[in-house]
């Protein structure tokens, strides 16, 4: 049988299988994988009887799914470096804000930002990701908090979603922070995310909703108000919550069916129960905590309890301003005691499953999209023992080879003009 890409010489192929809850990882070795038409077809000892157009030679190296990152705010204007010697000497944020400083700083680079640019940065950010071994993203809004901004926002995403190889899911969040001209009008700015909903779900630019419930953002109601109008519209929910303090957001999110809770530095034990008795995402995001200097999310105890733990990068140009989410899942084994498959899991099944994406992505088997990665390791705990490098040499993308030994293969469909 002819087939376009036939890997041979794997040495170990790691999967998580389902149910995704289980945190079941099988381990085949000196496996072959064929691919054709951007699917697996077989995985077998030996596939003799299969030519192939391309083959590759992993050379015993480790062979995993590509990794999803189910938490970025991929497109934004600007950089904020010039607050990193106010970040080391100890001013506090809000101090930063209130010189303009922090998502301000960012909100207002993403306004005057032409599309153009904001594709150059984006499309920058995700060769980076890929290089990691990243094949598919969750990405959000959040960084104009007006209607035109947040479209902008938003259509980049759909455009990049047509020309990188990395898949993209966009997420409306223009609930990210409360601006300036609404400060003593708050139920007027949720009443006008509200209304752009309408419009973005018609347009379909998202297919996911936001809101940061925290403590000195947006509370309960205003969460309720955002969850009831997602839901009436048909769009799924990720709600950012329990960073700070736990003001209810994980129990909203989880009486409305939210796909993911997120960050959850603070999450309560009674919210945990509550978690674990639900398929939505905990998604933790250890960079975060780390570039931060915050308490790590409890993913441990959430994994004990029965949690669907997600781990993502939070890559942002305020919090976590890297994309690199292998450094997040050294994270999650180095600081939050997650064992590699837990991780592994994390990184693909488990967000997978929370993008409504678990039927063809997130797991290696036969009929899956070849999405997957070769990684210049031993096996999977060496992956977590030797940190602070990039492992991934190769990626295979929808059954295109996208990083050769560490280079990005360009297509003309990779290039925005």
């Amino acid at each position: 049988m002819n087939v376009d890409i036939k890997i041979i010489n794997i040495g170990h192929l790691y999967t998580p299988k389902k149910p995704a809850k289980s945190y079941q990882v099988d381990t085949l070795t000196n496996v072959e994988i064929a691919i054709n038409n951007g699917k697996i077809i077989a995985i077998e000892s030996a596939l003799d009887t299969y030519e192939a157009k391309t083959t590759i030679d992993a050379l015993g190296k480790v062979v995993l799914p590509g990794f999803i990152d189910g938490h970025t705010h991929l497109v934004h204007g600007g950089s904020r470096e010039n607050e990193f010697d106010l970040k080391l000497n100890g001013v506090p944020y809000m101090d930063i804000l209130k010189q303009g400083g922090g998502i301000l700083s960012t909100v207002a680079a993403t306004k005057n930002a032409s599309v153009e640019s904001l594709l150059t940065q984006a499309n920058k950010s995700l060769d980076h990701m890929l290089r990691f071994g990243v094949t598919t993203i969750e990405a959000k809004s959040g960084y104009g908090l007006d209607t035109d901004t947040e479209r902008k926002q938003l259509e980049v995403n759909h455009l990049l979603n047509e020309h990188h190889p990395i898949d993209i899911h966009s997420t409306y969040l223009k609930a990210h922070a409360l601006p300036k001209a609404f400060k003593d009008s708050k139920d007027e700015f949720i009443d006008s995310v509200l209304d752009d909903m309408e419009q973005i779900k018609e347009d379909k630019l998202a297919q996911s909703v936001d809101i940061f419930c925290e403590d000195g953002v947006f509370d309960e109601k205003d969460t309720q108000r955002v969850c009831e109008k997602a839901q009436t519209l048909g769009l799924s929910l990720r709600i950012h919550t329990d960073e700070i303090k736990p003001i209810g957001g994980t129990k909203v999110a989880l009486e409305y069916e939210a796909k993911s809770i997120d960050h959850l530095i603070m999450i309560s034990d009674d919210d945990i129960a509550l978690a674990k008795e639900t398929m939505t995402l905990c998604n933790v995001l250890p960079s975060t905590s780390f570039y931060l200097n915050k308490p790590y999310a409890p993913a441990r105890k959430m994994v004990d309890a029965g949690c669907m733990v997600g781990v993502s990068s939070d890559y942002n140009p305020g919090s976590t301003p890297s994309e690199n989410l292998q450094f997040s899942m050294h994270l999650a084994a180095l600081k939050m005691g997650l064992t590699p498959e837990e991780i592994l899991c994390a990184v693909t099944l488990h967000p997978a499953t929370s993008l409504g994406i678990d039927d063809h992505v997130g797991m290696l088997d036969v009929g899956y999209d070849a999405d997957l990665i070769i990684c210049d390791v031993p096996n999977l705990a060496y992956f977590f023992y030797h940190y602070g490098i990039n492992h991934v040499t190769d990626v295979i993308k929808h059954g295109k080879q996208v990083v050769k030994k560490s280079q990005l293969i360009k297509e003309e469909n990779h290039v925005i003009n």
